[in-house]
């Protein structure tokens, strides 16, 4: 699963990502609504946080990009987000644009499960996957909590901290994902610094989605288009 920011470094650009993404044969794709307090996420996502929103990117340039690229690519697109934006929005409102604008299902960092009922059955109403995560830290019964609110799959987060940091996949993400699974019967997905082929092909086995995320955005401020392209390359050929 790939990951971009919408707005960042530009709404046409963002539709480039998403060529280079169909034609790697990415997965899934995830798109960030930009938010002032993105706290799950580290430096680079923070600074494409903040470049959106000075760049005046709005609720409605993110869904109308999501409809276009719903309508255009093979890939299934979920929301990631922050529920400030989903309590402004308003629950209903927020899960029946993602409804219209043909989203999958929707990750909301910050939300925990216990206070994510009423969400979750909305968006459940409307076809919409609620994807939740699970944590190094979580107890097995915390576990057992989170996933029964979850659908689609569960998005296993490798590390404490924030996104961009490189993972070890060592022992400790094994006996991790081995709990998840006790927990539930969803494919695990893992994220938080997978960013090469070999991370990718490390956890075969172990995960059934590979989430990256900054890297996919470094890849593009290295090498533009063409880096960038290369990078989702080799990420897809970790998969064989």
């Amino acid at each position: 699963m790939a990951h971009a920011v919408v707005g960042y470094p530009s709404l046409e650009v963002n539709w480039q990502m998403l060529e280079a993404m169909e034609a790697a044969n990415v997965d899934l794709v995830e798109l960030q609504l930009p938010f002032s307090e993105p706290i799950a996420d580290g430096p680079t996502f923070v600074k494409a946080n903040q470049a959106a929103l000075h760049s005046q990117t709005h609720w409605e340039h993110y869904f109308a990009l999501m409809s276009r690229a719903a309508r255009r690519f093979s890939f299934p697109i979920l929301f990631m987000g922050y529920y400030n934006s989903v309590f402004r929005m308003g629950e209903e409102t927020f899960c029946d644009r993602l409804s219209h604008a043909g989203a999958r299902g929707f990750i909301v960092a910050d939300l925990p499960p216990e206070e994510a009922v009423g969400l979750n059955g909305h968006g459940r109403a409307r076809g919409l996957d609620p994807i939740l995560l699970m944590t190094p830290t979580n107890s097995p019964s915390r576990l057992t909590e989170i996933a029964a609110q979850a659908s689609g799959f569960v998005y296993c987060v490798a590390r404490k901290g924030v996104t961009g940091k490189r993972t070890e996949i060592s022992d400790g993400v094994e006996s991790f994902l081995g709990r998840c699974r006790k927990a539930t019967k969803l494919p695990l997905a893992l994220g938080f610094g997978i960013k090469t082929e070999q991370d990718v092909r490390t956890i075969k086995g172990l995960a059934d989605i590979a989430i990256v995320g900054t890297a996919c955005l470094e890849a593009w401020e290295r090498g533009g288009r063409s880096g960038y392209t290369e990078f989702l390359s080799t990420l897809s050929r970790g998969r064989s």
